[in-house]
């Protein structure tokens, strides 16, 4: 049976073009700074998001974790979004690994309110408190539905951060994403923060990788952190091939995984059984609840899988469903039929 996978755009695989890039990469020792095809995509990243110096790490979840190390040091406290990657995805990293507190705040957009962090915020000057050193936000925001943040609440977050004497860091995973549906330039989107994390590995379709960009010093920082995580690689230039292809070709056509989510979610919206906030759908990425039907989203998705389509129970009441370029019109509309058939049979 053929399978439509709309679990996640960590899916994908690479085109006979990117692995022709790879192929042809020139590579070096990175670890000793050597790989001229890794050097490239840092620069090539960091004049892209308008940031002095790059640094290419193997996940995204490393690249967030060594940007907290390189900002923060132990007991110190990092404020977050309450369903944001770095606290529910990460398993820990920021306790386990730089023993750091987090405080985190609730919102359906995935932004923080400067009111509300300002009564928590601590500078060091009472010997009571972890001192707040990083702001995190992240863009698009995954489990609040793919969202795009809203440019003057970063704005707003950046101005409480000059005030304090804190960073801004960006988990931009889906940064492309955000850019793209805003229709701002990726310098746009990351102006706002003192350093970001981008993921070459979700929607732009590259195999592996992510680049952290910020200043020069923050970078020196954070390639220590790197290293502590295991995070350095040889020839890494055959992976940063990969990633040099995906920001050169495949960042516009994010558009296209946008019109499909779009035309899903209506689908899915007219689905009895499932319920679809189509004002959410932002992005690549529809949320489903299936409090309608009275199964858990496990359960509809385990069936859904049966059926031929690909799923993710993201929470005990909600399936998502992401577009990615492995997937066309013709299989987005077949998922819609699928799931329209399945769910009217459990009737």
């Amino acid at each position: 049976m053929r399978t439509i996978d709309l679990r996640s755009d960590t899916v994908t695989r690479p085109s006979a073009a990117m692995r022709q890039a790879m192929a042809e990469a020139a590579v070096g020792d990175d670890v000793f700074g050597d790989d001229p095809t890794v050097r490239e995509l840092e620069e090539v990243a960091a004049e892209l998001f308008g940031k002095a110096a790059g640094l290419y790490l193997p996940s995204g979840t490393m690249s967030n974790q060594a940007a907290l190390l390189a900002w923060t040091e132990r007991g110190d406290e990092v404020f977050l979004h309450e369903r944001s990657h770095i606290l529910l995805y990460e398993q820990a990293g920021a306790a386990v690994i730089g023993s750091l507190q987090t405080h985190t705040f609730a919102s359906e957009d995935g932004m923080l309110d400067p009111e509300l962090m300002e009564e928590f915020v601590h500078t060091g000057d009472d010997p009571h408190n972890a001192r707040t050193r990083v702001v995190a936000l992240e863009n698009t925001h995954n489990h609040c539905g793919g969202r795009v943040l809203d440019a003057a609440g970063i704005l707003a977050v950046r101005l409480f951060c000059d005030r304090h004497g804190l960073a801004l860091h960006l988990d931009g995973a889906r940064v492309c994403n955000a850019a793209v549906a805003s229709v701002r330039s990726l310098a746009e989107m990351a102006a706002p923060f003192d350093s970001a994390s981008v993921c070459l590995s979700k929607g732009l379709g590259a195999p592996v990788g992510s680049v952290l960009v910020g200043g020069v010093d923050f970078v020196r920082r954070a390639r220590r952190a790197r290293k502590l995580l295991g995070g350095g690689m040889r020839q890494a230039g055959i992976l940063a091939a990969a990633g040099l292809f995906a920001l050169r070709h495949n960042v516009s056509r994010l558009a296209e995984d946008h019109r499909r989510a779009r035309a899903l979610g209506e689908r899915l919206a007219t689905v009895p059984g499932f319920s679809v906030d189509l004002r959410s759908v932002e992005t690549n990425m529809v949320f489903a609840s299936t409090r309608p039907s009275g199964r858990r989203a496990s359960d509809i998705a385990k069936i859904l899988s049966e059926a031929g389509v690909l799923c993710l129970a993201e929470s005990p009441w909600k399936i998502r469903f992401v577009t990615h370029l492995d997937v066309d019109d013709a299989d987005v509309a077949e998922a819609g039929e699928i799931v329209a058939e399945t769910m009217a049979a459990l009737d």
